[in-house]
């Protein structure tokens, strides 16, 4: 799966949540200090570690991977 972000970085626990692993804040901070979460085949166990475009974030058997889609460009579209 993918989770699009429109900044250049998303911090783990917030990226939990949007990609509805997780239900809170609560358990996002419990899982990320139970060493549940992997961002690019490592444990990683700071909530506020920035993901960004390509990194590949692995909860609970599901590989998402962020796709930054405000980071090329003007963000406008030729016409």
């Amino acid at each position: 799966m993918t989770l699009e972000i429109e900044t250049e970085y998303i911090e783990l626990d917030q990226a939990l949540k949007l990609a509805a692993l997780v239900g809170s804040g609560g358990e996002a901070k419990m899982a990320i200090h139970s060493g549940w979460a992997k961002v690019n085949g490592a444990a990683e166990f700071r909530r506020g570690r920035k993901l960004r475009d390509g990194d590949v974030l692995e909860f609970a058997d599901v590989v998402v991977t962020i796709v930054s889609g405000g980071s090329s460009g003007s963000g406008k579209e030729d016409v």
